[in-house]
């Protein structure tokens, strides 16, 4: 049996946090220890691992530089004694692959879930440092593979595993009775998005589209749903669009109901400039939900151009508008694009698909580190 720990900044309801999740509930429990470590701080995905029996420690990382933060970790790598570390999220990413060098963890795994477009010079050079301590970076589609083979990760220490999606139903709701809670007409066309309000996702597109959308299809109403840097900016924007009167867009924030606004919306958009392999469309696929969403890479990977989405060439509102009035006006082709797009997900992107992957990968690792017949402890 192997010792596992999973370590990501926080347990927000966020992509990455939720794959991790996902991951430290599946693993086989005759094959795998799992325990989860946040540097920085819980969330709200603490609940689903404690219903798991997933132990969870904080770290406590306070600071962007925080040495006392690295030291505690190290301390508890140490104590622990892993037999295999994988980290999510730049972050956790940098100071886990330090305290496991630090540790003599044997086996170190890093996720990655995005072309990050975002990291500058500095931080690929720190990426690139610490491939030398860890045994695989593992991109979640062939894009992050690629983005970070070209930043000049070690093609041996590359991999591609795919995230997984549940294989759940979605709930049943009463689509006018979310309509009338969030103060919205019955029968609407209801458009959502999900997702960090930063510059990656693009949202100033969709409203751009939102306001074309305005004054051919004045019933349309879209539900923007997600925090970030940017919400601010945003509002203002549609309050200059004039996208609040009669609610034509509501920015919701943070919500823990996404799967019951998402069975009642029409579709999804997501505008964004680059992905990794975006969860709220694998999400939107099993829900039999079309998708409209921008050709960036990592999306292209799962929405294929009219047969389970509709896609768009990045930062073009009318080219948006066009695609959404197209599925907002024809059902059948919702419809169509919905049923293909849960085919898709059931056979590439399953849970247990994922979860047996890694599984696979931290059994490999460990045979070659002489360390596959260690007894349970």
């Amino acid at each position: 049996m192997l010792k596992v720990l999973q370590l990501i900044p926080t347990l927000d309801r966020s992509g990455a946090e939720k794959q991790m999740v996902l991951l430290a509930q599946g693993l086989p429990r005759d094959r795998f220890s799992v325990e989860v470590a946040a540097l920085t701080r819980l969330g709200p995905l603490q609940a689903e691992l404690d219903a798991a029996g997933v132990p969870v420690t904080l770290i406590g990382k306070r600071h962007k530089v925080d040495p006392m933060a690295l030291r505690r970790l190290t301390r508890f790598m140490k104590e622990k004694r892993f037999d295999v570390v994988q980290t999510w999220i730049y972050a956790a990413d940098t100071y886990g692959r330090v305290a496991a060098h630090q540790a003599k963890v044997p086996v170190v795994v890093t996720s990655e879930m995005a072309v990050d477009l975002w990291k500058s010079r500095t931080e690929l050079m720190i990426d690139r440092f610490l491939s030398r301590w860890t045994d695989r970076v593992v991109g979640n589609s062939n894009a992050v593979v690629a983005f970070y083979r070209q930043a000049g990760i070690p093609s041996e220490k590359l991999t591609m595993i795919p995230s997984g999606i549940a294989d759940e139903e979605p709930p049943t709701v009463d689509r006018d009775e979310v309509r009338t809670s969030l103060g919205l007409p019955q029968g609407a066309p209801l458009i959502l998005f999900a997702g960090r309000l930063a510059a990656q996702k693009s949202v100033e597109t969709l409203l751009s589209a939102v306001d074309l959308l305005q004054h051919v299809r004045p019933a349309v109403r879209t539900l923007i749903v997600g925090e970030g840097p940017l919400r601010s900016r945003l509002e203002e924007t549609a309050r200059a669009y004039r996208l609040f009167e009669d609610r034509r867009v509501s920015f919701l924030g943070h919500r823990d109901d996404v799967p019951r606004l998402l069975a009642a919306a029409d579709l999804l958009v997501l505008p964004s400039l680059y992905e990794g392999l975006p969860n709220v469309v694998l999400e939107a696929m099993r829900f039999r939900k079309p998708v409209v969403a921008t050709a960036a890479p990592g999306t292209t990977e799962v929405v294929e151009d009219g047969v389970t989405g509709l896609l768009v060439p990045l930062r073009d509102p009318p080219a948006l508008t066009r695609a959404i009035q197209r599925v907002i006006d024809d059902p059948g082709l919702a419809n169509q694009l919905g049923a293909a797009g849960r085919t898709r997900v059931e056979a590439e992107f399953g849970v247990n698909l994922m979860i047996e992957r890694f599984a696979a990968l931290y059994e490999q690792l460990a045979r070659t580190k002489g360390i596959a017949a260690r007894e349970s402890r």
